[in-house]
């Protein structure tokens, strides 16, 4: 019998991580279980930085991006000692299980803990859409809509000035943003890890829309893939096109969340609790084709990410 459950967020912060602790905490609540939170994920876990929580607490978050329970990384939570201590503090406060809400590295502190006994249900929660259990991510969806304001405002200044554009976005080693705003803003070329750079083909079709007298062109690149100074300078050389570059960053990250992650975050919050409510944990919860699914954490942790190939063969062939 389940009477007491704790929910942390770790990693980077997403819009939508506060929608997601409103519902645990109220589902929670509605059936009776004593609801709390760990302030700064697993660093305050090991800090016992834990409080009670009661409806209150999670009035008029919703709509407020970033998490404000606050979000920390913490490599040492690899040590198995701190692993033990984690679970002992919980123990300490008598508190039955734990909901995190994060990404892999979130889902693998939880694996840790579950090896020791402790019941564990993690939540996808990230702008880079990279957890592949589940097929969409917490955050997303307005990290998509962000970026696609930023190149909308950027293709006005662009075609002003008959330029092409650079815009590198987020999502680590996931070119799931790069891919779905390319698709969206119908770049002239999308570059990912999956889908590296075809240079000479990119040089050729900017060659072509400069002759042709193409107001601008837009190249959106994957975070920490390649020099886009460097590209914008080949750019401008093989295709004559004045290129400026532009990044992004974290302002991806921030912004009210989109109606979708608040619905997406209520039905993956009100499964965790389901789950501890049937006895069933060392889980992670997620989305397959629209429907709310749950698999073993370890099980998640080995699957495969899709890399999306049909939709950048979507990309290409709009371009």
């Amino acid at each position: 019998m389940i009477k007491k459950l704790a929910i942390l967020t770790s990693g980077g912060d997403a819009p939508g991580m506060n929608a997601a602790i409103r519902v645990c905490t109220r589902a929670g609540l509605f059936y009776g279980i004593d609801m709390y939170v760990v302030y700064d994920g697993f660093k305050g876990l090991i800090e016992g930085n834990i409080k009670q929580i009661n409806k209150e607490f999670t009035s008029d978050i919703m709509n407020r991006g970033g998490t404000i329970i606050r979000s920390a990384r913490l490599e040492e939570f690899k040590d198995p000692a701190v692993v033990e201590k984690a679970v002992r503090i919980l123990k300490d406060f008598e508190i039955d299980g734990l909901i995190a809400i994060g990404g892999d590295g979130t889902y693998r502190g939880l694996a840790a803990m579950a090896k020791l006994g402790y019941p564990v249900v993690g939540m996808p929660g990230t702008i880079d859409n990279d957890v592949a259990s589940t097929d969409e991510t917490i955050g997303f969806a307005t990290a998509l809509n962000t970026i696609c304001e930023c190149v909308d405002r950027i293709k006005d200044t662009s075609g002003s000035h008959q330029r092409c554009s650079i815009i590198e976005v987020m999502g680590r080693h996931c070119g799931d943003l790069a891919i779905f705003s390319s698709l969206a803003e119908g770049a002239e070329a999308c570059i990912t890890f999956d889908h590296p750079a075809k240079e000479q083909e990119l040089f050729r079709r900017l060659r072509k829309m400069k002759a042709q007298n193409k107001s601008h062109a837009i190249v959106i690149v994957s975070e920490n893939l390649l020099d886009i100074q460097e590209l914008a300078k080949k750019i401008e050389q093989q295709a004559g096109f004045a290129t400026r570059t532009e990044v992004l960053g974290r302002l991806q990250r921030g912004g009210s969340p989109v109606a979708h992650d608040r619905i997406l975050a209520a039905r993956l919050g009100t499964e965790a609790i389901e789950l501890f409510r049937r006895g069933e944990h060392g889980r992670v919860v997620g989305i397959h084709h629209n429907n709310v699914v749950s698999i073993d954490i370890f099980e998640a942790l080995e699957m495969k990410r899709d890399i999306h190939s049909n939709l950048m063969k979507l990309v290409e062939m709009l371009q």
